[in-house]
């Protein structure tokens, strides 16, 4: 086995985690963090969502957020250049799950929702006109996002049982 050839099995996993994770926050989001928020009057939702933008760009979602998103990418360098077979079937799947459907989607999607919420006031004679066009798109697109993180997850796992049947 190759020196890089035996990192695949650690750095499958910890994509298939990574995918995970991102999957089950997305679907707290979609389950019932934005449900809680549209129950506020409109400039209170739209002002707390404002201020878990901010919140969210942290160090911890940052690394599980774009490691994920590294990993996949080499993950699927690595898949591309070796012979066709399950294994890589599965690590182009997953990868391709997050790269496209989690990281694509929300800088495509979800920022843009963001920065445009960033820009608008939380006030009394704003809020009902911005904030349920917003949550109506960011919600469609966020229930995307949870969904193909979780296909990456099973995906990548899937990819993980084959490399560890491979190399053990």
């Amino acid at each position: 086995m190759s020196t890089f050839a035996q990192y695949i099995l650690p750095m499958t996993v910890l994509a298939a985690l990574g995918s995970g994770l991102m999957a089950g926050l997305l679907f707290a989001f979609s389950n019932f963090v934005m449900k809680a928020l549209t129950r506020l009057p409109s400039e209170q939702g739209m002002a707390a969502m404002q201020q878990i933008n901010v919140a969210i760009i942290n160090p911890v979602f940052l690394i599980l957020f774009l490691g994920t998103a590294v990993l996949c990418a080499v993950l699927t360098l690595y898949a591309v250049l070796q012979r066709q077979s399950i294994t890589t079937v599965w690590l182009l799947v997953g990868c391709g799950f997050y790269l496209v459907g989690t990281v694509g989607v929300t800088m495509a999607f979800n920022v843009p929702l963001n920065n445009a919420l960033a820009g608008s006031k939380a006030a009394i004679s704003v809020a009902p006109d911005v904030w349920p066009s917003y949550v109506k798109a960011w919600v469609r697109w966020n229930h995307v996002r949870a969904l193909l993180s979780f296909a990456a997850e099973v995906s990548l796992t899937f990819a993980a049982t084959q490399v560890h049947r491979l190399t053990h």
